[in-house]
């Protein structure tokens, strides 16, 4: 089912590469950006990571929490973290549930993988209301910072 903006986030809970339990309900009162994105040590996700980190005082100024979500194990997420020195928390959504509920999953992927993260954004408000949602279907492809950190100023 297909998120739509308006609607209420869908909650979760998942660890982060910290091993640490993460809830979005219990994050209200801030805003969230979640970036689920296919696979750690890729071209096309190492460069949306680092745009982000390279950006995260942009998304600091809009008081908004920024997540990185993707099927690989905490281990893997922990070193890529540690590698790209990402500046901003990663979670694993190794059972693929949360790619799932936010129909955001590639139930077939390249090399035969199934049940990988497809490249999307979400921007949700304070509230836990989403304002923000795209979902790409050609993994290639980036989310469009502009318009995600025009949605985050515009919430503040």
């Amino acid at each position: 089912m297909a998120i739509d903006i308006g609607q209420a986030a869908p909650d979760f809970t998942l660890f982060s590469s910290e091993k640490k339990q993460v809830t979005l309900s219990e994050l209200k009162g801030q805003n969230i950006l979640l970036l689920f994105f296919p696979l750690a040590f890729t071209k096309t996700c190492t460069e949306e990571l680092c745009h982000i980190r390279d950006n995260i005082s942009d998304y600091n100024n809009s008081d908004a929490k920024v997540f990185g979500i993707s099927v690989d194990a905490l281990h893997t997420l922990a070193k890529y973290k540690e590698d790209q020195q990402l500046n901003f928390t990663l979670l694993s959504d190794f059972n693929k549930d949360v790619s799932r509920l936010y129909d955001s999953i590639y139930e077939m992927f390249g090399y035969n993988m199934k049940g990988v993260s497809k490249r999307s954004a979400f921007v949700i408000d304070k509230e836990g209301v989403v304002r923000y949602a795209e979902v790409l279907e050609n993994a290639g492809e980036i989310p469009n910072f502009g318009a995600i950190e025009s949605i985050l100023k515009g919430l503040n």
